[in-house]
């Protein structure tokens, strides 16, 4: 999707980390990543991003834990705010898909209650980010996540949020719920 605006998405960047927190991604990756390890076209199509990937053609290879996720990805000279920054609400959107596709591998579907955002640093385009999110706690319908994103060396921003699970049906009585549910059929038929 050249030329319109979102974080790079590459395959192989999104990662459930296992229990111990600790991943196979090395901090001196080379330059790339973005969420969506369920669908990669999901951020990108939401930030109106460029994905370097064929959505049938993913790899990605995943280490499995339902309470922790991370994913490298990068903001360019388009995610501006102030010169050479990145624009808060996509640092805050970056942070919200973290946490959100961790709510929803934990239980599907879950839509977003609350979120609170802490920008400790600026963060900076051009720089390859760690986004980290961690199942914190559930109760009932209700999950709590951490998250940060940070260049490998310190925190730039964080969030705690809140997700509730809904029923499917609560996507599904929608027109664009109900064409989303054919769609994925038609993939899955594919498959």
């Amino acid at each position: 999707m050249r030329g319109e605006a979102g974080p790079q998405v590459t395959a192989n960047s999104a990662r459930r980390v296992g229990t111990s927190g600790r991943s196979a991604h090395s901090p001196n990756r080379p330059k790339a990543a973005g969420f969506g390890l369920v669908c990669p076209k999901d951020l990108a199509e939401k930030l109106k991003a460029r994905c370097h990937a064929k959505h049938a053609d993913v790899n990605i290879s995943i280490v499995i834990a339902k309470t922790e996720y991370e994913a490298w990805f990068s903001f360019d000279e388009r995610h501006q705010g102030g010169p050479g920054l990145v624009h808060g609400g996509l640092v805050a959107a970056a942070l919200d898909e973290a946490c959100g596709l961790l709510a929803t591998w934990y239980r599907f579907p879950t839509v977003t209650a609350r979120i609170f955002v802490r920008y400790r640093r600026p963060v900076h385009i051009n720089t390859e980010l760690l986004a980290r999110a961690e199942l914190t706690s559930e109760r009932g319908r209700r999950l709590r996540v951490a998250a940060q994103i940070g260049d490998g060396n310190e925190v730039l921003a964080e969030a705690r949020a809140a997700f509730l699970h809904v029923p499917l049906e609560h996507f599904l009585a929608t027109p664009e719920g109900k064409a989303a549910a054919e769609a994925w059929a038609r993939r899955l038929d594919g498959l």
